[in-house]
């Protein structure tokens, strides 16, 4: 459409709107505000949209960078080939130490997707991957400014290449990016097809192409053969093409070719005339250039995209020359294009395309099903001798007929562990679901069952759970791959909502096994499963198992070392000795860091443990440790790219330690950072719950009881709760906020039933569930003994847990229940406790009140300046004011 017959240029028909919106994005990308924007072309195949792209390619020329990519219908099991495509020869022309320098922290989290630097080794996380290659674009835009992006055929783009687009799409209003991208609606399907409704939801605009008129394909006509067409003659071309740009094109070249009198007398051969330019007549025709030039096509279907003919000619068994001569026969009857000839040059020189996908298809579908199985075959063969790795091979080891071949089985395997180290566990997945049909030798069935369920886990806990008992039902999987293999399933059985399911399937493996660092594993799993589980049964007694258990203890391997943490935690939400809990902390602990392979990215043991070990120490006044600790992990999970879930909880729990030390608006920063993120992954996940309760909480502590409501409503925050626990105590939050929002017969309710619960698990530490002293205060006026009896029962579990923080804290609520100097001394102690503790907010609140119960002056100002430095404003009002009002005060 782009071109005449001649190689001249043509007007494109009918696209005056598409036009014009594509001029509009253009000036607006290089007028000097630089604003980018997203065009997207829908329709079916051959209805122009890769015209279109070659428009705004000319209207770009001389003004633009523009890098394009085009999906292929034989390549979307490739990870990231069209973003590849994309960006692959700019950064290339940068060099690997200016690239490293350019793309910073990102080059090692997107490099390997991109193919220009080697994995890290570990497993990468999807998620993390697509950030980094939406920033890795986002950093080469402003290199190359303004830049075009054409993508073509993102039907079929590949899955991990969508993603990135549909996340990039979002981000086009900061950048001076055009991005443009073509594909056919109803060839899209599952998640691709969601993806693409992404990318056309921001577009502007989205413009679906329809066939040309009768009137446009008359001139087209008339453009093409002559205007001595006649309109009988050009009603037949509209008729036979149904007005599609490209077989109208295409068979007005065999019109051409054929010499045929474009008047009605020659209108009846119209239609054999476009039946040979498709389908069987497109293969008819092919088959009459001989039998060389047939097999080289089929070899350049196999290959699907960026067609070497070196590579081609391997496949289909012939000498150079001899390739070199039918590329060119192919060329010339417009099968075939160059990387010159080609509309678009996206290839290098050498390098092939089909002139169109429909011609690709029709030749790739009439190869005999056993000779493209073969060819497959061979091509694995020839990329894997090319160097480039299992996992370019795989897309062709994918169509193998199975055929018991063991080391088919390894290449994929290899694949799949190539795939997952670039962050594509969607295509290890296919390697090695391939691999299982094969099938494996009866000794690797199992340990292949095995790397599929961990390939699977972070995005279908349900299919892990499955893999992964078949793995263990069956001979093969021993020692440590066993052990791991039942503690990832007990993980997915959790993240599946089957917590006590887990807790059985970790016991019955421990139960097979001799005492030793193995079971010593799963009975840390067993407790550490337990001690999440909100609604536990019998829990004091699970805690002196536990004490009994790891009380020996001295943390010579990572099993011990879990299990003196799991101890930890519970002595923590117990109330026990701080101290006590701080040792067991630190006995976790190698030279006061994290051990090998207990680190926040290991997979060994989950994050969870580790959540524990922070949390314990936060909990038992060492917020220094706590900091660090979660510091750690936001810094590991950031440089490993891990961008879901795992980020979002670190963001959690950094945020809540500001909160602990009273660093309220760093605190919201963070935790509004975390429900971002964890928004990412999806809705109603455990991760939500942390997050907003410890959002809610600080909310509340900054005076902001609105926003802590939008929060409580927008994440559902109230019954039914969710089975595994959250910090700090959801029922003492949520009693809290309904206190504060003048719904105190509610909060009462809550506030009881933290209390049932605390009695009913054992868990005592009135820091973590500050439930007392809100109930007491609240209870005060209706039943002043209850009250009472509350607040002395508070200091009693505070003195036993001995921190500054819960004893301060235990002498602010008594304090608030008497009047009096009795008060008033209750509220000095309380300051005592408190400035010496690392708790900054509850500091700056027992300074408040005891200025207002001693009428001090003095007091309420430095209350003021505390509450001001915590970024607690209601507080810091409350002081305002009664400083102004000065009754009183001395």
């Amino acid at each position: 459409m782009t071109h005449g017959l001649d190689g001249s240029a043509a007007p494109l028909w009918e696209r005056d709107t598409e036009l014009a919106g594509a001029a509009q994005a253009v000036e607006a990308l290089c007028a000097p505000a630089r604003s980018g924007s997203l065009l997207v072309f829908c329709g079916e195949a051959g209805i122009g949209k890769t015209a279109l792209l070659a428009e705004v390619r000319r209207l770009v020329r001389d003004r633009c960078t523009v890098w394009s990519a085009r999906g292929g219908e034989a390549v979307t099991s490739v990870p990231f080939n069209v973003v590849r495509q994309l960006l692959q020869p700019a950064l290339l022309a940068l060099g690997p130490e200016e690239a490293r320098e350019y793309l910073g922290d990102w080059y090692d989290i997107a490099g390997p997707a991109l193919g220009i630097a080697e994995p890290t080794g570990r497993q990468a996380d999807p998620r993390g991957v697509c950030d980094g290659l939406v920033e890795a674009v986002g950093r080469l835009a402003r290199r190359h400014w303004p830049l075009v992006l054409l993508i073509d055929d993102a039907h079929w783009a590949d899955q991990e290449t969508l993603r990135w687009l549909a996340a990039f799409a979002e981000r086009l209003d900061d950048l001076p990016v055009l991005l443009v991208v073509a594909h056919r609606p109803d060839e899209a399907h599952g998640e691709s097809a969601v993806l693409l409704d992404r990318v056309g939801a921001a577009a502007r605009p989205r413009s679906t192409l329809r066939a040309l008129t009768p009137d446009a394909t008359a001139g087209l006509t008339r453009a093409s053969v002559g205007e001595h067409a006649d309109a009988p003659f050009c009603r037949e071309v509209w008729a036979v093409t149904g007005g599609n740009p490209y077989e109208t094109v295409e068979l007005l070249a065999k019109v051409q070719d054929a010499g045929l009198a474009p008047v009605e007398s020659s209108a009846a051969e119209l239609r054999d005339l476009n039946r040979s330019a498709r389908g069987r007549g497109l293969v008819a025709r092919l088959e009459t250039m001989g039998t060389d030039v047939t097999r080289f096509a089929w070899a350049a279907a196999i290959l699907g995209t960026r067609i070497s003919i070196p590579l081609a000619a391997t496949l289909a068994g012939m000498k150079p020359e001899d390739a070199r001569r039918c590329a060119e026969q192919l060329c010339t009857a417009r099968i075939l294009a160059t990387g010159v000839q080609a509309a678009e040059s996206r290839y290098a020189e050498g390098e092939m395309e089909f002139v169109h996908p429909l011609i690709g298809s029709a030749i790739y579908q009439s190869i005999p099903g056993g000779v493209r199985t073969a060819m497959h075959g061979q091509a694995a063969w020839a990329v894997t001798q090319s160097g480039r790795g299992a996992a370019a091979a795989s897309r062709h080891l994918l169509e193998v007929h199975p055929d018991d071949d063991a080391e088919l089985v390894e290449q994929l395997r290899e694949a799949a562990r190539e795939h997952l180290a670039v962050g594509a566990p969607d295509a290890a997945r296919r390697c090695l679901e391939r691999a299982l049909r094969e099938p494996p030798l009866p000794g690797t069935h199992a340990g292949v069952l095995y790397e599929l369920g961990c390939a699977t886990l972070l995005n279908s806990p349900a299919t892990t759970v499955r893999h992964l008992r078949e793995a263990l039902s069956i001979p093969g999987l021993e020692g440590e791959n066993r052990v791991d293999a039942v503690c990832r399933l007990s993980q997915a059985l959790v993240h599946n909502g089957e917590l006590e399911e887990a807790v059985r399937t970790v016991d019955a493996e421990a139960d097979q096994l001799p005492p030793g660092p193995a079971r010593l594993r799963l009975q840390a799993v067993h407790y550490m499963w337990e001690g999440i589980h909100a609604g536990e049964e019998d829990s004091p007694a699970r805690s002196r198992s536990l004490a009994t258990l790891a009380g020996p203890l001295t943390g010579r391997d990572n099993s011990e070392r879990a299990l003196l943490i799991l101890r930890a935690f519970d002595a923590m939400t117990r109330g026990e000795n701080a101290e006590e809990v701080v040792e067991l902390c630190d006995r976790a602990l190698v030279n006061g860091q994290l051990a090998p392979g207990l680190g926040w990215t290991d997979t060994e043991w989950g994050f969870e443990l580790l959540v524990m070990l922070g949390s314990a120490y936060a909990f038992a006044d060492r917020l220094d440790r706590a900091e660090s600790l979660f510091n750690d992990a936001l810094r590991s999970y950031e440089s490993a790219g891990w961008s879901g879930g795992h980020l979002a909880l670190a963001h959690a729990f950094v945020g809540h330690v500001h909160r602990r030390r009273g660093r309220l608006a760093e605190s919201e920063a963070f935790l509004r950072e975390a429900l971002r993120l964890a928004d990412r992954v999806g809705s109603g996940l455990p991760m939500h719950w942390d997050a907003a309760c410890m959002l809610i909480d600080t909310l509340l502590a900054r005076g902001h009881v609105e926003q802590a409501q939008e929060i409580a409503s927008l994440y559902r925050i109230e019954p039914p709760y969710p089975s595994t626990i959250v910090l700090p105590d959801l029922h003492s939050v949520r009693g809290r906020l309904l206190v504060a929002a003048d719904r105190t017969k509610e909060g009462i309710g809550e506030l009881e039933a933290a209390e049932r619960a605390a009695a009913t698990r054992g868990r005592h530490n009135i820091v973590m569930a500050p439930w007392a002293g809100d109930l007491a205060r609240a209870l005060a006026g209706e039943d002043p003994v209850r009250a009472g009896a509350l607040a002395v029962d508070a200091r009693v579990q505070a003195e036993r847990f001995g921190t500054d923080t819960a004893i301060g804290e235990a002498l602010r609520t008594a304090a608030a229940l008497e009047t009096g100097q009795r008060s008033v001394t209750l509220y000095a102690q309380a300051v005592a406790y408190l400035e010496a503790s690392p708790s900054a907010f509850e500091h700056a609140q027992a300074r408040v009140e005891y200025g207002i119960a001693a009428r001090s002056r003095t007091e309420l100002t430095r209350g003021l300046t505390l509450a001001r430095s915590c970024g607690a404003d209601g507080l810091a009002q409350r002081a305002r004011e009664v400083l102004e009002t000065g009754r009183g005060l001395r």
